[in-house]
């Protein structure tokens, strides 16, 4: 297979998991629909920017390490839990508070946040890297051409950044704003009590592993 060919194999591949529904979809919608589109569009960004760094250890071989020593695999699995259930935490505590949301964002801070809690959603999975790393483990030649090692990080950023921007300006858009400002509570909370689900169910696989 050409370069291009696996290139695109493994792109489409990405891109149906990244439309999976999981805590990086329920953050980036959540935050496009709380706080502004900008926001919404930051952490699309940051995602796009997690799965780059998710992207470049798999190629680096960080997955022989994780697999030669378990015990730094479930330590990651067991911190990156504890992450997601701290925003569902936070996300359940602020839903009865009243919210005020414009499409300008509060501050030039507020960006940058969304950017960084977007970012270390993505990497509160390691499981994601296992995925990476087994699809170029698959569809790569054994040896990799230098524009095809240059082109997979760009390439995942587009898929990630790209699909999220998508989210980001779907729940970004007046109706959506609406509907969530009418239900606020309950939407907070359900998206906590998923947020806090997935976070145990991560803490919990990590420490079955032992």
């Amino acid at each position: 297979m050409s370069s291009a060919g696996v290139f695109i194999s493994i792109m489409a591949a990405l891109a149906v998991g990244a439309m999976s529904p999981g805590p990086s979809f329920v953050v980036v919608s959540r935050i496009a629909i709380s706080r502004s589109r900008l926001d919404g569009l930051a952490a699309a960004l940051g995602m796009g920017a997690g799965g780059v760094i998710f992207a470049v250890l798999a190629l680096a071989g960080l997955t022989a390490l994780l697999s030669q020593f378990e015990w730094l695999y479930i330590l990651l699995k067991v911190a990156g839990g504890a992450y997601l259930l701290y925003i569902a935490v936070n996300i359940w505590r602020g839903a009865a508070q009243p919210l005020e949301v414009s499409d300008a964002g509060d501050s030039h801070r507020a960006p940058r946040r969304s950017f960084m809690t977007a970012l270390l959603t993505q990497l509160s999975n390691p499981k994601t890297i296992i995925v990476y790393a087994s699809l170029f483990a698959a569809l790569l030649p054994r040896s990799v051409p230098l524009d095809l090692m240059i082109a997979l990080p760009l390439g995942v950023f587009a898929v990630e950044a790209g699909w999220y921007s998508i989210v980001a300006l779907a729940f970004s858009a007046r109706h959506p704003r609406r509907l969530y400002l009418a239900a606020k509570s309950w939407i907070d909370r359900a998206a906590g009590a998923v947020m806090g689900s997935l976070g145990l169910r991560l803490i919990l696989s990590g420490l079955s592993a032992r």
